[in-house]
């Protein structure tokens, strides 16, 4: 069942192949995707997670995903297939994420040879790096810009949110400048050695 929109908004962007505009206010319920019914005042419900009403990007975790598991099977063929099946994703969406990296200069391959390669060393490469090949210059944290223009609050305070989130925007930056991906590749070995001390312990 999908329960969609409140109060003339609809919250969900991200839907497809449904009888309405999704970038326009509706107040509808979904029953299985048929017999859609008008209601009101109701809060978005999903139970699949292709609907999934709070949608978030990880195409930063992904891409890391990507690039550690070229870093460490360097010796060995790596197709887009075989990486996808790692990240639980399809080959299409991990050659869009490696297009993203050739294009930033952070990853070279060559048509037809599945071995990729990272163009630079791990520690030279940090995730601020991989997040703006990936997201551009997307921010961290977004306003709501679909709020109540003839409410006062509603039409002052996501201006009024705007320079808190450019700091916190700033900061991220910097702390994320710091990291490698060496460094995450160091912590990547740290738990997986754990584990197995872990097991042979068990």
């Amino acid at each position: 069942i999908f329960i969609i929109s409140c109060n003339n908004q609809c919250l969900y962007k991200g839907c497809i192949d449904f009888s309405f505009n999704p970038y326009y206010s509706c107040n509808y319920i979904i029953y299985n995707r048929q017999n859609i019914k008008k209601c009101e005042n109701k809060i978005i419900i999903s139970y699949y997670k292709e609907f999934l009403i709070m949608k978030y990007s990880t195409k930063l975790s992904d891409t890391v995903h990507v690039m550690v598991l070229i870093a460490i099977n360097q010796e060995k063929s790596l197709s887009s297939a075989s990486i996808a099946e790692s990240v639980h994703t399809n080959p299409g969406f991990v050659r869009q994420l490696m297009l993203k990296l050739k294009k930033a200069e952070l990853m070279t391959s060559v048509a037809g040879h599945a071995r990729p390669s990272l163009s630079k060393p791990a520690d030279q490469i940090t995730l601020l790096d991989i997040y703006k090949a990936v997201e551009g210059e997307k921010p961290l944290l977004h306003l709501d810009t679909h709020t109540n223009p003839d409410c006062g609050v509603g039409i002052n305070i996501q201006l009024s949110l705007q320079g808190f989130y450019n700091e916190i925007q700033k900061t991220a930056e910097e702390k994320m400048n710091t990291i490698t991906l060496q460094d995450i590749i160091n912590t990547y070995y740290q738990r997986t050695s754990m584990q197995n001390d872990l097991q042979n312990i068990i």
